[in-house]
């Protein structure tokens, strides 16, 4: 379901890459408006990570994760009626339910970070979060041409009612399906006692607030014990390393949600059906990596190594393979572009192991929390990155500094886990 789910989540936030190239034209829009509306998802879910995660260590993620999939499917919707008012209404209209997306999407990754840590043992999150991250470059593989084909028979705004029609559809099995450990009908006494063993937190919902917590809410110290927390992580050298990998990660994922088909379009003359459907092998070579990753890691960890090295090692090697995405600027057959763009998606995929690294580290006590700041740190890439190519783009006409920029972001990656990320270890936080 996590694998589902966020397939949805990641395809709803492609929507707009594949309907840009025609809503640019139709709208008017120049590169840089052209990116700060393909940033206004990112704004919202950045800013809304932290209350999001409060919100799953307050209620539990099976509620908060249902209203979200209900709310950001509602959003996308609606950007299917933006045709009905004038250019200027439109673009701005546009922007705000983009930023309406990213406020309801932002409990997701959280969420996926909970629910892993909750039901699986540490030797098997690897391969767990690697499923479910790997549900983005699944999302290009099914949907990119799916939306691409839809773009041009039906129009671009058609791409926003199918999707928000069907992440609405999937609200009701989530709810239906979803259950943590001590509550699943089907689950049976060995199975608990092998996750909780092996370091599963399968108490984390039934027990969403200690004491402690529970009289700091009673006397009004819950934000403060908030922040406090926050504080505590954010002084951690492991987690800061921790979250300047995940930005750089990212900028190479809101490369490919945001400008990569406009790229296969502008740059490399492909039709926007002939990009719809290319923009999904490098797609599918991410999930391959992805899951791959996750295989590795775990298999490392099986065999006695430690969960540092376990972690590193694809996380490292996967990003120094992103940066041959460089290569694309000195190759001009298209097959060439696409089969660079393939093994850096892969390398990306096999690196991205940032919610496994979550899941080891986040103190139980405000695990939606940790993740919650983990994203911000992320998702910050998805305001910045948008942009910065956008201003590229303007200047120098060609994306040729803009596979420089994202490639070099990940070889700060790698310099990020081998300098700053020292040890990967549980946090264990101070008393307030």
């Amino acid at each position: 379901m996590l694998f589902i789910v966020t397939t949805v989540n990641y395809a709803d936030r492609a929507t707009l890459s594949i309907a840009g190239t025609s809503m640019k034209s139709e709208l008017g829009l120049d590169p840089v408006m052209m990116g700060y509306i393909f940033s206004a998802f990112s704004w919202a879910y950045v800013l809304a990570q932290l209350p999001g995660g409060w919100l799953l260590d307050r209620f539990g993620s099976k509620k908060i994760y249902a209203l979200s999939i209900f709310l950001w499917s509602f959003f996308t919707l609606l950007q299917g009626g933006v045709t009905w008012f004038g250019t200027a209404a439109a673009v701005v209209l546009l922007f705000l339910l983009r930023f309406m997306v990213g406020l309801a999407e932002a409990p997701s990754f959280p969420a996926n970070g909970r629910i892993v840590a909750s039901w699986f043992p540490t030797a098997e999150r690897g391969t767990a979060s690697a499923i479910f991250n790997s549900a983005q470059y699944f999302a290009a593989v099914l949907f990119t041409p799916l939306m691409g084909w839809i773009t041009h028979v039906y129009g671009w705004h058609h791409v926003f009612t199918v999707m928000g029609a069907f992440g609405i559809l999937l609200t009701f099995l989530w709810i239906r399906v979803i259950h943590s450990p001590k509550d699943h009908p089907m689950i049976n006494q060995a199975e608990l006692q092998h996750i909780e063993q092996g370091g599963g937190l399968v108490d984390m919902d039934q027990a969403k607030t200690t004491k402690a917590t529970a009289g700091a809410a009673a006397s009004g110290d819950a934000g403060k014990a908030k922040w406090g927390y926050i504080k505590q992580l954010l002084s951690n050298r492991m987690l800061l390393g921790v979250y300047i990998g995940q930005y750089c990660i990212n900028t190479i994922t809101y490369f490919f949600l945001t400008w990569f088909p406009v790229y296969l379009v502008q740059e490399r003359g492909m039709s926007i059906l002939k990009a719809g459907f290319v923009a999904s092998i490098p797609a599918v070579c991410g999930f391959i990596g992805g899951v791959v990753g996750g295989l590795i890691s775990d298999r490392l960890i099986k065999r006695g190594n430690s969960v540092t090295m376990s972690r590193k090692i694809p996380i490292v090697g996967g990003m120094l393979l992103s940066t041959t995405m460089i290569l694309c600027n000195y190759v001009d057959a298209q097959w060439m572009v696409v089969g660079i763009m393939a093994v850096a998606f892969f390398g990306k995929g096999v690196g991205a192991l940032g919610w496994a690294v979550v899941a080891d580290t986040a103190p139980k006590e405000i695990v939606g929390l940790s993740g919650g700041l983990f994203n911000t740190f992320g998702n910050i890439a998805g305001i910045t990155t948008p942009i910065v190519i956008g201003y590229i783009l303007k200047e120098t006409g060609s994306f040729s500094g803009a596979l420089i920029f994202v490639g070099a972001n990940a070889l700060v990656t790698v310099i990020s886990y081998l300098v700053i990320v020292k040890e990967i270890k549980r946090v264990e936080l101070k008393p307030l």
